[in-house]
């Protein structure tokens, strides 16, 4: 029961009809506040021939006989407008064969004799009197079994008269009417509406926010109107099977590496047992190198794409740079290349897989190593929310710059001839951390600068 009135409550459709009633309801009471205040003023006029035609037939009284004999009394009705307006205005009652059974003051003069059977049906006819132009209306009347004919006639310079007061009174009606109405459902409609679609809203900015790093999220479909939940449930179904295959290619990557390892360990392994040409060796040790680094660089990449791969701590920054020159050393020694660490701030430290950060310092400084010169020096420098990894190389040009962080591109003047990912892996490991890593052309050299806005918004740890 809980279930249904849920549903019903959501209901798109439900709202909007209950914005209408609600509106309606608005609506109805101001206009009969209104009418009120206006019927209290009189400056409503009830002066329509046919209504008041209709209004006087049902206030005849009948003798014993059942013949006409007069008006009832009251203060509401007309009957006072035809012995005030005796030129103007007049009324009669007529049996079946068409004779006056009763007449209003002044009637006899007003009203043409020898006609016969005049008009003895519900219908409205004009005639002449005095030069005037008189609107007549019929309106039949049973009584005591037989029927009446109540027929009421008003002059057209009255009728003008009372629509020259009549017409302005109608315009103002209108007016208001049409102005409740705008604000009454103008003010509904705009409270539901913005009610209603605020879910639509939030479910649209949850949609826009999801990237092939976030996949795994998926739109909440609580407050969504029944009417749009199955739009909503359908988008998460392809988002699941988007994430599939997503994860299915990762997967081919990952395992691709995995078992492209093994069979290159095996033929390094033969090549270095094998007793032949030097020369040959070396080329196939290399061409063997060349592939196992590939690989490596591959599953590194395919890692570092998946963030569910990460695992978050606050961690040393300094104690990570310095882990990754220690393990570069060597590489460094063998390019005449120094590598030096600095730190601005002492103790830095940021919310990050601790692999993840090695992997990156580690990769721009390899980077650098590869570009520098000899006798010249790497150096990094961290500071509070920002860390720089300058080389003292040629660098690259500016149209090369942002080609930096694409996959399988290399620049020209490193000594080695990697895979072109090792940047483009520092890349991905930034972003699925919100960091935001950049090069700039140095002069001389290159400098790549790694910014955590996460601690510069909030003021950081130290």
């Amino acid at each position: 029961m809980r279930f249904v009135k849920a549903i019903r409550l959501n209901s798109l459709s439900f709202k909007v009809l209950l914005a209408y009633l609600a509106g309606t309801m608005l609506s109805i009471a101001l206009l009969v506040v209104a009418a009120i205040v206006m019927v209290q003023s009189r400056d409503l006029a009830r002066m329509d021939l046919a209504g008041g035609a209709e209004d006087m037939a049902e206030m005849l009284r009948f003798d014993s006989s059942g013949k006409p004999v007069g008006l009832e009394a009251d203060e509401d009705d007309l009957a006072w407008v035809f012995d005030s307006l005796r030129r103007e205005a007049a009324y009669r009652v007529l049996d079946d064969a068409g004779n006056a059974a009763l007449l209003s003051p002044a009637g006899e003069k007003i009203w043409p004799a020898g006609e016969g059977l005049p008009h003895l049906v519900r219908e409205r006819f004009e005639f002449e009197h005095e030069g005037v132009t008189l609107y007549g209306v019929t309106a039949p009347v049973k009584h005591g079994g037989r029927t009446w004919y109540f027929q009421v006639a008003a002059s057209t310079r009255l009728m003008a008269l009372l629509h020259r007061v009549a017409l302005p009174l109608v315009g103002v009606g209108v007016t208001v009417f049409g102005l409740v109405l705008l604000l009454a459902f103008g003010l509904c409609a705009y409270i539901t509406l913005r009610y209603t679609l605020k879910p639509l809203r939030d479910v649209s900015e949850s949609a826009a926010a999801i990237s092939p790093r976030s996949m795994h999220a998926r739109l909440n479909t609580e407050a969504i109107p029944v009417e749009i939940a199955p739009l909503v449930e359908s988008f998460n179904r392809v988002l699941e099977r988007l994430e599939q295959g997503y994860r299915v290619q990762q997967e081919f990557l990952g395992n691709a590496a995995h078992e492209l390892k093994t069979p290159l360990a095996l033929i390094r392994a033969q090549i270095e047992l094998k007793e032949e040409d030097a020369g040959d060796e070396d080329s196939l040790l290399s061409d063997v190198e060349y592939m196992t680094r590939q690989v490596q660089q591959l599953l590194l990449l395919a890692e570092a794409s998946e963030v569910r791969n990460y695992k978050l701590a606050i961690v040393g920054v300094q104690g990570i740079a310095d882990e990754a020159a220690a393990y570069l050393q060597r590489m460094a020694e063998a390019a005449g290349v120094q590598l030096m660490v600095s730190a601005a701030v002492e103790g830095v430290e940021w919310e990050a897989d601790r692999g993840a950060l090695f992997t990156l310092l580690k990769n721009l400084l390899e980077n650098a190593i590869q570009h520098a010169p000899a006798k010249t020096s790497v150096h990094i420098e961290l500071q509070r929310d920002a860390l720089t990894v300058r080389d003292l190389g040629p660098g690259v040009d500016a149209a090369q710059l942002p080609l930096l962080f694409e996959r399988f591109w290399r620049g020209a003047h490193r000594r080695d001839h990697g895979a072109g990912l090792g940047l483009a892996i520092c890349h991905e490991i930034a972003v699925a951390h919100g960091w935001r890593l950049t090069a700039e052309r140095a002069e001389p050299g290159l400098r790549f600068s790694l910014s955590n806005p996460s601690i510069s918004g909030c003021g950081g740890r130290r």
